[in-house]
């Protein structure tokens, strides 16, 4: 099992999600508008398969056009605020004789949080031929703005 489902287990066995209700209560319909299990995932799918199809391009600004611009990125060793320092990061890997490999997502998970927010879970694996050069979880919380879902928090560490 995963820490994170053992987690989320453990929460669900205490009563506390959240969104969720207290055991043996009857859960309450979503608000209207409210962004359904099936919705989320499509649009985590959506801004995934966007960003990778970007970063096999070597399209950089349409790789971060998926990050809110006050967006955070946590990775193993840092804190990166903001949509420019964040492309600054990532600039290397997509000047001229970057090293980028190719890019895609497995075994995605979605939570909605809130009717404009969700959170995904995946591993992200950067391939080189056949060979897989690099693998790791990644938490996306992601924002629903004027009709479009953006990056807000990326923990990829």
């Amino acid at each position: 099992m995963r820490a994170w489902r053992s987690g989320r287990a453990a929460a669900v066995a205490s009563g506390v999600m959240l969104g969720g209700c207290a055991p043996g209560r009857p859960s309450r319909p979503a608000p209207e508008g409210a962004t359904s299990g099936a919705t989320a995932r499509r649009a985590a799918e959506a801004v995934l398969a966007h960003g990778a199809a970007a970063w096999d391009r070597g399209d950089l600004a349409g790789f971060m056009s998926d990050y809110a611009f006050d967006a955070t990125f946590v990775t193993r060793d840092s804190v990166i605020h903001g949509r420019p320092a964040i492309q600054a990061r990532y600039a290397p890997r997509f000047a001229p004789g970057g090293v980028r490999d190719s890019l895609y997502f497995r075994d995605l998970e979605v939570d909605v949080l809130a009717p404009d927010v969700l959170n995904a879970i995946a591993y992200y694996v950067l391939q080189r031929g056949d060979s897989v050069v690099a693998r790791g979880p990644t938490s996306l919380v992601m924002r629903l703005v004027g009709g479009r879902w953006f990056i807000k928090h990326d923990h990829s560490g």
